[in-house]
C-alpha cells in the first residue's frame, strides 16, 4: 500500500478501517481498541443501517464518526452524495467544519490519492464543502437551523450525523427533551430519503434523553439499527482501551484529572448521574406485578385494605396551566404497618372544575363496582377547599382534607423517600410512568402535579399506621 497508489486507493475505498488507519494515521496514537474496531466495522458494513454510538470522553468516537467517516462515505464505496452533520450550537458546527476542511486542505496524501477537493468560493465556506471531483456535498449545521426542503441538486441528504446535539441544560426538562426528540423525528429524519442513514453520537445525560429514547426503540424492536455503549471500564472491571490505559493506575490518573466524580461517572463511566439535590433516585423504585390477597394474622384477623386517591386540582384548561392530577393507592395492612400499592388508574390532564368533579364521581363509581369505597385526599388550602365541599354536595362523603403546614413541595416529597427506597411503596409495572418520571426528576420537570398528588396520598396515612410517618394533620 505504501509503494503502490493503485493498490492503496483500491483498498482504502473498499475499507473504512484501512482508510482511517492510513490517511488519518496522525490521529492514531495508541493501539486501536476492540470497541473502536466494532464502531469502524459497523460504519463500513452498511450504507443505510442506523447507528447510535455512546462512548467515553476521549474514546475517538467523534474523530471516527464525524471527522473521517463522512469523507470516506463520499470517496469510498458507499458513494454518498449529500452528508449533513448536526451539532447543538453554531460554534460546534464551525469547529467540525474546520476539522473537515483541515484534512481536505492539509492532508497531502489524501489529496494526492483521492482529490482534488477544491470547491467554488461560495461553497468552500464555513458551513458547506462541495467536492469538485464527485460533486458531493457536506453541510454542517446546528440544531437551531431549519433544514426543511434542503437538497444538493436532485439529492436529498443520504447520510445524517448528529454529534452531541444534547447537553445538560437541554435535557433538564421534559419540554426540552421532547423538543430535541421532535426535532429529530419531525425535521431531521424526514429531510432524508428511503435509504438515508442516521448516525447519532453522544453521551447519556438523562433517563429520558434522546439517546435513551432511541435506545429504547431499538431494544424493543420498534426501530432498526445498532446501539453501541462503551464506558471506559466495562461491567467486569476491564478497561476497554488497554492501548491508552494499560494499567489500573493509568485509569486512576485519568479519573483524577477530571477532578469531579460526577463528570467521571457521566463522561467516562456513562452512568446517568442525578443532580445533587435529587429527591428520589430511579434505582429506589420498587415494582409489583400483582397485589397479593389480604394477609391473615395469627388471631384470624384479615388485613385491612383501603383505597385512597390523592388529588391535586387545577382550575384552568389553558395551555400554560397546571394539570389536575389524581393518584390512587391501595393501603395494604401488614404485621408492621402498611404498604402502599400505587394503582394504575392515574389521571393527569387539564380540566375545568366541573370536569374535575365529574371525573371524581366516575372514579368513585368505578371503584364501587369493584366493592371498594375510595377516599379522596385533597389539600385544605386556597381554591382546593371548594372541591371537598362540592364532592360532599354530590353525595361523596369519603373525602379527607389535609393541611401541608410550612413544608414546601420538595420537602413533602423527600419525606416519602425512605418508604420508596425500602419498598413500602410499590409501583405498578405499567401505568405509572409519568408519575415515576415526575418524582424521580422533581424540580426539573415542567409539571409536578402527579408528584404533589402522590405526596398528598402518602402523607394522608394516619398515625395509627406505624410504618408510615404522619406529616399532615387532618
Amino acid at each position: 500500500m505504501t509503494r503502490d497508489k493503485k493498490v492503496r486507493v483500491a483498498i482504502t475505498k473498499e475499507s473504512f478501517s484501512y482508510f482511517f488507519h492510513f490517511y488519518y494515521a496522525h490521529y492514531v496514537k495508541y493501539a486501536t481498541a476492540d470497541f473502536q474496531k466494532e464502531i469502524i466495522h459497523l460504519l463500513e458494513k452498511s450504507d443505510n443501517e442506523n447507528l447510535i454510538v455512546v462512548a467515553f470522553r476521549g474514546s475517538g468516537k467523534s474523530t471516527m464518526v464525524t471527522t473521517a467517516y463522512p469523507i470516506w462515505a463520499i470517496l469510498g464505496k458507499q458513494q454518498k452524495r449529500f452528508v449533513i452533520i448536526f451539532c447543538q450550537t453554531q460554534s460546534q458546527a464551525k469547529q467540525h467544519m474546520m476539522n473537515l476542511r483541515r484534512e481536505l486542505e492539509d492532508n497531502d496524501l489524501l489529496k494526492k490519492d483521492l482529490g482534488p477537493f477544491s470547491g467554488t468560493s461560495d461553497e468552500w465556506g464555513s458551513h458547506s464543502i462541495v467536492f469538485s471531483n464527485t460533486d458531493a456535498r457536506i453541510t454542517v449545521a446546528s440544531a437551531e437551523q431549519s433544514i426543511r426542503g434542503l437538497r444538493h441538486h436532485e439529492h436529498r441528504p443520504d447520510l445524517i450525523i448528529c454529534d452531541d446535539v444534547e447537553n445538560i441544560a437541554s435535557t433538564k426538562t421534559r419540554e426540552g427533551r421532547n423538543k430535541t426528540y421532535q426535532w429529530l423525528k419531525g425535521e431531521v429524519i424526514p429531510a432524508g430519503d428511503k435509504n438515508t442513514r442516521l448516525i447519532v453520537v453522544g453521551n447519556l445525560l438523562h433517563e429520558d434523553s434522546l439517546l435513551m429514547r432511541l435506545k429504547g426503540e431499538i431494544v424493543s424492536d420498534r426501530a432498526d439499527g445498532n446501539f453501541l455503549h462503551f464506558p471506559i471500564i466495562d461491567a467486569k472491571g476491564k478497561c476497554l482501551w488497554p492501548g491508552k490505559y494499560p494499567t489500573e493506575d493509568d485509569v486512576e490518573k485519568e479519573r483524577r484529572k477530571t477532578g469531579n466524580e460526577i463528570a467521571w461517572q457521566r463522561e467516562y463511566m456513562l452512568n446517568i448521574v442525578p443532580d445533587e439535590d435529587q429527591a428520589i433516585h430511579p434505582d429506589w423504585i420498587h415494582y409489583y406485578d400483582k397485589i397479593p390477597p389480604p394477609m391473615i394474622f395469627d388471631s384470624g384477623y384479615s388485613s385491612h385494605m383501603e383505597v385512597r386517591i390523592g388529588i391535586d386540582p387545577a382550575i384552568s384548561k389553558s395551555n400554560v396551566a397546571d394539570y389536575t392530577a389524581m393518584v390512587p393507592g391501595l393501603l395494604y395492612e401488614i404485621k408492621t404497618g402498611y404498604r402502599i400499592y400505587i394503582l394504575p388508574k392515574i389521571i393527569n390532564k387539564r380540566m375545568t372544575f366541573p370536569e374535575t368533579v365529574d371525573t371524581c364521581k366516575r372514579l368513585y363509581e368505578s371503584y364501587k363496582k369493584d366493592g371498594v369505597h375510595p377516599t379522596f385526599v385533597i389539600e385544605d388550602v386556597a381554591y382546593q377547599k371548594a372541591l371537598p365541599q362540592q364532592l360532599q354536595n354530590e353525595g361523596i362523603f369519603d373525602v379527607m382534607t389535609t393541611r401541608p403546614g410550612n413544608q414546601d413541595k420538595r420537602s413533602r416529597l423527600v419525606l416519602t423517600a425512605n418508604l420508596i427506597k425500602s419498598g413500602q411503596i410499590l409501583f405498578p409495572r405499567e401505568g405509572a410512568e409519568q408519575l415515576i418520571q415526575q418524582i424521580v426528576h422533581f424540580g426539573v420537570e415542567k409539571h409536578d402535579d402527579l408528584a404533589d398528588s402522590f405526596a398528598n396520598l402518602v402523607h394522608s396515612v394516619s398515625e395509627k399506621t406505624p410504618c408510615l410517618p404522619r406529616v399532615y394533620f387532618f
